[in-house]
């Protein structure tokens, strides 16, 4: 069988869902079937070697869709499309689709994939607009799950367009050994933004801390809200008992040590770091939005809540702690959904599928 040459579009390679997902997707696309091109606005980011690793990245930097050299790296961009004979392209977050999809359409590329892996809850009605005109040159979508999905609906991609691929996780690298135990150690990991509101977990914490002196906080990942959420704890005397890591590269060791895993998050299509608790064995509480819901079922895999509620956040953590035993149950069940329906093979098949699919389908039209 002839390899397909399929390109994918990413802002950077700093870490991130998205970037985890679609560096796991690159490394590990049959290279027997297809010739993987990776195309970015900025060659840089922590995981930017593991993908000069195992493909060709080149680089159309951009200072703003507004400014007139823009249009002379799209130009570029078709061009380096046609030249290497680019079957699919798929773009991976906001600024590429913008950016890739008319792109790659004026190339003439038959295949052209946008994607929708959050749910816009930082982006301004223009931004969404600007989306929307966007997608008007996909062949199709990619959602990573039915929230996302249904955004996209409710922005008028007609359904038939829209393909639902959920994120997947590397279940071996988190088959950790647990049993019930003493719940000591809070893990949360989420970049340091608004909508993850960590100000909300600190709230819920704070009363824990003190009916449980043994019990600590631990928060992964990087942001603008470092020196606030900082603030935010020593005014609410918890500094000693949280501890802000920054970016964690070895999330899996992180999770190993941990008890329990916590999400506050008022917006989110498909967080990879709840699989990988989940995956890890550990009980979860999170808020009930996006698409939480269809990965955590409530009461048997994991505890979901009310967003912004730091009182029923604290309850629900409240009853893992002085209930050991049901905790390591809901992480048990956790861990055997994960491994039955979110593996990363399950997630590169979903997408080797859908580019030769979309691909016969061009082959037919032409």
């Amino acid at each position: 069988m002839a390899q397909k040459s399929v390109a994918i579009f990413l802002t950077s390679f700093h870490p991130g869902g998205t970037e985890r997902q679609m560096t796991e997707l690159i490394q590990r696309l049959d290279r027997t079937r297809f010739d993987v091109h990776v195309a970015c606005f900025h060659r840089e980011g922590a995981w930017l070697p593991r993908v000069d690793a195992c493909a060709p990245v080149t680089e159309f930097p951009i200072a703003g869709f507004t400014r007139p050299a823009t249009l002379a790296r799209a130009a570029a961009f078709a061009r380096w499309c046609r030249t290497r004979r680019i079957g699919a392209v798929l773009a991976c977050d906001f600024y590429a689709n913008t950016f890739a999809l008319p792109a790659a359409a004026v190339a003439g590329v038959p295949v052209r994939l946008g994607s929708r892996r959050e749910l816009a809850p930082d982006k301004s009605a223009p931004q969404i607009a600007l989306q929307r005109q966007a997608y008007r040159f996909a062949t199709g979508v990619v959602a990573n799950s039915s929230a996302a999905a249904d955004r996209l609906r409710r922005e008028r991609i007609a359904s038939e367009r829209i393909h639902v691929i959920a994120n997947g996780v590397d279940v071996d690298r988190f088959a950790f050994a647990r049993q019930a135990r003493e719940i000591r150690t809070l893990v949360s990991v989420a970049n340091l933004r608004g909508e993850k509101a960590h100000e909300i977990l600190f709230e819920a914490f704070a009363p824990l801390a003190t009916a449980h002196p043994a019990l600590r906080l631990k928060i992964a990942g990087d942001g603008p809200r470092a020196a606030q959420l900082r603030a935010l704890a020593r005014s609410l005397g918890i500094a000693d008992r949280v501890e802000l890591l920054g970016h964690c590269e070895d999330v899996a060791a992180l999770l190993e040590q941990a008890d329990a895993f916590v999400l506050p998050s008022r917006s989110e299509a498909f967080p990879n770091s709840v699989v990988e608790a989940m995956a890890a064995g550990l009980p979860v509480v999170a808020c009930a939005v996006g698409g939480l819901p269809e990965l955590v079922d409530s009461e048997r895999t994991g505890l979901l809540v009310p967003a912004d509620d730091p009182a029923a956040m604290r309850d629900a953590l409240e009853s893992l702690i002085v209930h050991p035993a049901r905790a390591a149950a809901l992480g048990d069940a956790a861990r055997e959904a994960i491994s039955r329906r979110y593996s990363f093979a399950r997630m590169i098949r979903a997408f080797e599928d859908l580019f030769v699919s979309q691909l016969q389908l061009f082959s037919r039209a032409a």
